[in-house]
């Protein structure tokens, strides 16, 4: 648990850039890993679900480091108490802001009456968004699509974002695409529905006192800054923020915030031994921190040795494999 209490105003601020939550792939370690690389970015957990927390007591799901803040705990569910309850247990972890997913499309999610499918519901999301504000002070957040299915994201989108905000809700991040609940894997819902970045713009017009930021196929930092520039509040960047870490969190400190200068990954992976080692010692796998390190060094020379030693070799190894890996990225230099 932390008793990092940060003002809403720090994280207006680091919202100017976050990595999305994705599942399997935000986990501690994960995060750890990209709060070396950028001291400000805002950082989300994987999905976690309500009745995980409440009815299975699976706390350990809420783990995580100190060095992870600015943190956001996002949670999936559908029922006001429940939501409000695990709310409360974010809070009292030291999360700094709590999210609800409006956006998974996945058919398990759909099972579960939350994610994307709660777009259908508006007043739904208002209620258990109203309940988790009430419970506990840390910010809640919504992360949601245009729409799904036959919706017409120009009438529900605003519709969506009225009801919501009125319900408290301040901060929003936008997926600008549909998602198609029927006939679409969750990958091709990734790729396959058309963006629209115009519409959000719109919302931000309509919305002016509301945090808006976008999501969706952006995979550079300076496609994030043009989107900033247009005046949208924030950027969240999903798969390449994961695959190549390096390009787009070693440049966010000082091109998003103008604080700092560029992390090195060489230096990062030096400041991440002492973690390493005491996750070893404390009984966890190495690989389960350097499956998060592969693409730390895309496009460098040595970087296809790199990823080979982590990837062929550290789930029967120790630490300092990391290092005699990091030796074909050095001699290299």
């Amino acid at each position: 648990m932390s008793d990092h209490t940060p003002s809403q105003y720090d994280l207006w601020q680091s919202a100017r850039l976050s990595v999305a939550p994705m599942m399997d792939w935000t986990d501690r370690h994960c995060r750890v890993l990209h709060r070396h690389l950028s001291r400000h970015t805002l950082l989300y957990t994987e999905m976690v679900t309500a009745p995980a927390l409440v009815r299975g007591g699976a706390t350990h799901l809420l783990d995580y480091s100190r060095q992870e803040h600015p943190v956001a705990l996002q949670l999936g569910g559908s029922d006001a108490h429940e939501l409000a309850q695990a709310a409360v247990m974010g809070h009292d972890w030291g999360y700094d802001e709590i999210n609800l997913n409006v956006g998974c499309p996945s058919d398990r999610v759909q099972s579960g009456t939350f994610g994307a499918i709660l777009m259908k519901s508006p007043d739904l999301v208002a209620e258990c968004c109203a309940a988790m504000i009430a419970a506990q002070p840390a910010e809640v957040t919504v992360k949601c699509r245009i729409g799904v299915d036959d919706q017409d994201p120009h009438v529900v989108l605003p519709d969506f974002l009225q009801r919501v905000s009125d319900a408290g809700v301040r901060r929003f991040t936008i997926h600008a695409r549909k998602a198609w609940l029927q006939g679409l894997s969750p990958k091709e819902n990734r790729d396959i529905p058309p963006l629209d970045y115009d519409l959000v713009y719109t919302m931000k017009q309509q919305f002016p006192d509301l945090h808006i930021s976008i999501n969706g196929g952006i995979t550079d930092l300076d496609l994030a800054q043009q989107l900033l520039d247009r005046g949208l509040d924030g950027i969240m960047i999903g798969r390449a923020a994961y695959h190549s870490p390096s390009d787009i969190l070693c440049r966010a400190d000082a091109m998003i915030y103008g604080q700092g200068q560029d992390s090195d990954p060489i230096s990062v992976v030096h400041q991440m031994m002492p973690y390493i080692r005491e996750h070893v010692a404390n009984g966890g796998r190495l690989n389960q921190i350097t499956r998060h390190m592969l693409g730390l060094f895309t496009g460098r020379p040595g970087a296809r040795l790199w990823r080979r030693v982590l990837s062929e070799r550290a789930h029967k190894s120790g630490p300092d494999l990391v290092l005699e890996a990091l030796d074909h990225i050095t001699t290299n230099a």
